[in-house]
């Protein structure tokens, strides 16, 4: 991983347009191909970023200044996103190799969660058949991967308490899914969000963008819930 803190500007350009004036910022260029802007604020999400696959360009501008531009591969005959940054003074860069990252260990109610969803896939939405668990991306593995009654590829993220940066999550993931022909074959990856709660913003959120909601009964995927016992 390389990081760079630097006086810079970035543009980017693709399905938006989106500028970040002159400031100081963090630049990152992980081994994955991946390239993100942070910021000193704003949690852990960066300002802008460029998944992987794409390539990145040092050189200069017209007057001088060092510049990278990141490209995206794109299908043939589409124009690539670009995200051009024009560097006017670095403070600090280094690499370092972090090795073989041994992935997040998940509570024990989350992955009870996904351990009986990918079982019992169905109960997210009729028609859905489970592919694969923990299907891997350049950004982590995807909770489960699905197809549903039409052949269509559907990516689940699956959460105990459903908020917006689960939502912003799958976003992440259906940006680099819907990149792979292999898998939009028959239509774009669509998404679920499930969880045992799932917070309003977050709902909203889901559905601004398109990707539904599902709650999950933990007591009922255990087998104890017991229909008998209940006043409704």
């Amino acid at each position: 991983m390389r990081l760079v803190v630097a006086r810079c500007q970035v543009d980017y350009a693709g399905r938006l347009t989106a500028h970040l004036p002159m400031a100081t910022r963090v630049l990152m260029i992980k081994a994955d191909g991946s390239v993100l802007v942070h910021s000193d604020g704003g949690s852990y999400k960066p300002l802008n970023w460029m998944s992987p696959p794409c390539t990145v360009r040092e050189g200069v501008d017209d007057d001088g200044r060092v510049e990278w531009v990141v490209t995206a591969r794109a299908p043939k005959g589409q124009t690539p996103d670009t995200l051009r940054i024009l560097i006017d003074e670095i403070h600090h860069d280094s690499a370092h190799d972090l090795g073989i990252d041994p992935g997040l260990q998940k509570d024990g109610v989350e992955k009870h969660l996904q351990e009986m969803l990918a079982e019992h896939p169905a109960t997210l939405s009729p028609g859905l058949t489970l592919v694969r668990r923990e299907f891997p991306t350049a950004i982590g593995p995807v909770d489960l991967m699905c197809r549903d009654a039409e052949g269509l590829s559907v990516a689940v993220e699956i959460k105990r308490r459903g908020e917006i940066d689960g939502v912003l999550q799958l976003e992440r993931y259906l940006d680099l899914l819907n990149r792979d022909p292999l898998l939009t074959t028959r239509g774009p990856v669509r998404g679920i969000f499930a969880a045992q709660e799932i917070k309003p913003q977050a709902r909203v959120l889901a559905t601004d963008k398109g990707i539904a909601c599902a709650l999950v009964d933990y007591d009922a995927l255990r087998g104890l819930d017991d229909p008998t016992e209940r006043l409704f």
